[in-house]
């Protein structure tokens, strides 16, 4: 059993917030972790509404529902019953009013599609719940890693000297993915993402959306991953899958809500209008990528390079998204592009303005010219402008000046 890093933060909200809601992909071990919260480290009741009869009892009266259990409530998969969102709302109130300091820790809540997308549900706890979200497994956590490269990126506290591998990279690639599957030879990993995407695009969507053509999904979804760590274009991705750009535009979304997909999107600020303000689209998992595509990782790491660094790019992604989720950090996640093709593939924002950036290349050496784009945003934000890293596939962590430093792809997970 991999330790899940979101466990801390889990425990920390239920500290300060009446409801926690854990969002995340299905599959991505939401129901696990929580039975073992419940089990192990704050006693609590577990209902899952993939049952029926438990369906049934909320929404025929949601407030008698949630009265019926004392102290911590699980209820796994809480948006298919949207009717309690209300019905908490007034049962938090009612206990803040007594008692605000201990209301906190009444309800753990799990679902698979992002509470903040439905405002019908979202809107009902705002200001009571803390949202957080699971996804699948990180490679620092397959690898048991301390988890010392999010600090010293946001912090420049990197030192030279060589980092030792844990692993092949293609194989690290491929155990960061749904629990279930991690260790799993390729013929399995094949069956299980037929049937993951089927019941995604099929069950899941219905239980949040009234979508006509289903079938464009699928379809959708395939021409995401083959674009995956490019400008999103609207008008191309709607002519790709034969829909008008606001139909496509709203399938996109979806995807987005059921954590297939997600957007990287801009950073600017009053810096200059010439800056490309397009998202970047990846995948919420990079094994889910390589199925679409039919990307064997080792063949195309030797032979296909250009194929392999877009897988990487996509790793990359992910991996900041699950350790900045895991670990409670508020530090925002955008790409840099100006008008005239100078980029940077990642800049991570902290609430206080200070601004950490991150290029990959798919190399074993790291050159002067890979850091152009990092020197551009260094000059633009100035003192904001904390650190800059190319994240190549080499072994020695080395300085290329105070603030700039080629960085081993495998420090990510140490």
């Amino acid at each position: 059993m991999v330790e899940r890093n979101l466990n801390k933060t889990i425990l920390e909200a239920l500290r300060a917030f009446p409801v926690v809601y854990v969002a995340g992909p299905r599959q991505a071990g939401k129901s696990t972790l929580a039975l073992r919260l419940a089990a192990n480290e704050w006693p609590a009741d577990y209902v899952t509404f993939d049952e029926a009869t438990m369906l049934g009892a909320a929404y025929a009266n949601p407030k008698s529902f949630l009265r019926a259990w004392e102290g911590l409530l699980v209820l796994d998969e809480a948006q298919l019953a949207p009717p309690l969102f209300r019905a908490l709302k007034e049962i938090v109130d009612e206990a803040r009013f007594r008692n605000k300091l201990t209301a906190n820790g009444q309800y753990l809540l799990t679902g698979s599609a992002r509470i903040l997308a439905l405002p019908e549900l979202a809107g009902a706890l705002v200001g009571r719940l803390r949202v957080l979200t699971l996804y699948p497994l990180s490679a620092l956590e397959v690898s048991g890693g301390a988890g010392s490269f999010l600090p010293c990126l946001m912090e420049n506290r990197f030192r030279p000297g060589a980092i030792r591998r844990n692993g092949s990279l293609a194989d690290m690639i491929q155990r960061a993915t749904f629990p279930e599957i991690s260790t799993q030879d390729e013929s399995v990993r094949r069956g299980w993402f037929e049937s993951y995407i089927s019941a995604m695009l099929q069950r899941d969507v219905r239980q949040i959306a009234d979508i006509a053509k289903l079938g464009v999904l699928p379809n959708l979804l395939k021409t995401l991953a083959g674009r995956a760590g490019g400008l999103v274009n609207e008008a191309d991705i709607a002519r790709m899958i034969g829909q008008n750009p606001v139909t496509a535009k709203n399938y996109r979304v979806l995807l987005q809500m059921l954590f297939l997909t997600m957007d990287v999107k801009p950073w600017f600020r009053n810096i200059g209008k010439r800056l490309v303000k397009s998202p970047k689209n990846y995948l919420v998992d990079t094994s889910l990528l390589c199925h679409l595509q039919r990307i064997d990782l080792a063949e195309s790491e030797i032979v296909d390079p250009h194929r392999f660094g877009q897988v990487l790019e996509n790793f990359v992604a992910t991996e900041f998204v699950k350790q900045l989720s895991a670990s409670g950090d508020s530090a925002a996640l955008h790409h840099f592009r100006t008008s005239d093709g100078k980029e940077v593939d990642f800049v991570l924002e902290s609430p206080d303005g200070k601004l950490a950036a991150v290029e990959v290349k798919n190399r074993d050496v790291a050159t002067e010219n890979d850091f152009k784009g990092l020197k551009i945003l260094r000059q633009r934000t100035q003192e904001d402008f904390v650190c800059g890293i190319v994240l190549y596939r080499g072994d020695r962590l080395v300085p290329f000046d105070n603030s700039l430093w080629a960085v081993p792809i495998h420090a990510m997970w140490l």
